[in-house]
């Protein structure tokens, strides 16, 4: 799916694999109770051996600390999830930029969202970014562009951040001047990076960073721009070696600035996106624009699988949301789908004339439609793809899914 409606080698760092603690700095999950505990029940047991009256005090006053631990480290091994992208995976940051269009923060979005709020998730209500963060038990990372006023941004980037904007693509010519590029959202992390490394150190730093989870949903504003373009200078297939040639150098930056785990998701079948259905009289799926799609999301696997090669401690998933989509697509009465060609909200054929705006009407079921607008996908949709995404097998997830990346 697409992710947003249009108006439509740089030199790598040494790993560092610091073997200092860093707890004075970082969440209490970095204990080890289990340690603690042992520790504690040897020291108990030989003060038992002199002393019950007083072996029975601290080992009820120890017991309780370590009961403490364990509760602490209960948190996810997750410490943070960064995300990069667009509006699939956009919680907010577009709400911020004044002169931009291409926003969500108006009815009849977020119509399911707690408290019927548009938040500028452009859904009706959750989205891809909060449903992979309630997997790895940790609250929705929020848009960078909220956090700039904060008082200690150290302590505010501890959690993660969301990079994420609508109509965001790899070029920085893809809806110019409306978005956050890619490149612009790595110079936004090369802040958070900065401030994380005066809070922690640096070698504190990186390891916190490693074991965070790096999320990268781009792809289709790009495509669609290519489409979009009268004078096309290049063929399909040159468009997509520059495209993912450009994304190369964004990853490896994305990798120096302490990115270790990385959750790529790949970019949908446009071509049966309602707006696009809607540019033929049958109403049919543009297989010109599927079939770079594809050629697409092959370029990026064979990019990260190379990125692999080159940087051993490097781990990614890769989720093929082209082979999900399709597949319900195909088959939607299986998944519980009524209508999976028209857009929920809008107005006009296929309700994709027009754009999900509170002068549209919008359908009484969302949960049986898999498109909310005439480009994104509904919050029912969100939720299955980031279940496949987190716990699916080959071919939508390769090598390995998100569980298993977190579990490395």
């Amino acid at each position: 799916m697409a992710s947003s409606s249009p108006a439509k080698d740089i030199l790598l760092t040494q790993t560092v694999k610091p073997k200092v603690s860093i707890s004075n700095t970082s969440p209490s999950h970095y204990i080890n109770p289990q340690k603690t505990h042992t520790h504690s029940t040897t020291f108990i047991t030989s003060i038992m051996a002199s002393c019950n009256g007083l072996s029975v005090f601290l080992l009820t006053l120890i017991t309780t600390t370590s009961c403490i631990l364990v509760s602490s480290s209960s948190a996810q091994t997750v410490p943070a999830l960064f995300m990069f992208g667009d509006s699939l995976v956009d919680v907010g940051n577009n709400n911020h930029l004044p002169l931009s269009l291409l926003k969500a923060d108006f009815p009849h979005n977020g119509v399911d969202y707690p408290g019927r709020k548009s938040t500028g998730r452009f859904s009706n209500g959750r989205n891809a970014a909060d449903f992979i963060a309630d997997k790895l038990g940790i609250p929705t990372s929020p848009p960078y562009l909220s956090l700039t006023s904060a008082t200690n941004k150290s302590n505010a980037f501890l959690g993660g951040v969301s990079f994420a904007s609508g109509g965001g693509g790899i070029l920085d010519t893809t809806n110019k001047g409306k978005c956050l590029s890619l490149n612009k959202q790595i110079e936004y992390h090369t802040v958070v990076y900065s401030n994380l490394v005066q809070l922690m150190g640096s070698a504190g730093a990186q390891q916190y960073l490693s074991r965070s989870l790096f999320a990268v949903v781009i792809g289709s504003n790009d495509i669609l721009g290519y489409f979009g373009s009268q004078n096309k200078v290049t063929t399909p297939q040159q468009f997509v070696n520059s495209l993912v040639l450009t994304l190369q150098d964004q990853m490896k930056t994305i990798y120096n600035l302490g990115g270790r785990k990385f959750a790529f998701v790949g970019v949908g079948p446009i071509g049966c996106s309602p707006a696009k259905r809607n540019e033929n009289s049958a109403g049919e799926c543009e297989e010109d624009i599927n079939s770079v799609c594809t050629m697409y999301n092959e370029a990026v696997k064979s990019l990260l699988s190379s990125m692999k090669t080159d940087l051993p401690d490097m781990s990614y998933s890769f989720f093929d949301t082209y082979v999900a989509d399709l597949e319900y697509i195909q088959n939607p009465s299986k998944y519980g789908f009524a209508e999976v060609k028209a857009a929920c909200c809008g107005l006009g054929h296929l309700n994709a004339k027009i754009a999900c705006t509170p002068i549209s009407t919008y359908c009484p079921n969302r949960k049986d439609h898999l498109f909310w607008d005439f480009y994104h996908p509904t919050e029912t949709v969100s939720r299955m793809l980031s279940d496949t995404a987190f716990d699916g097998s080959p071919p939508s997830v390769d090598p390995i899914n998100i569980r298993q990346l977190v579990g490395l």
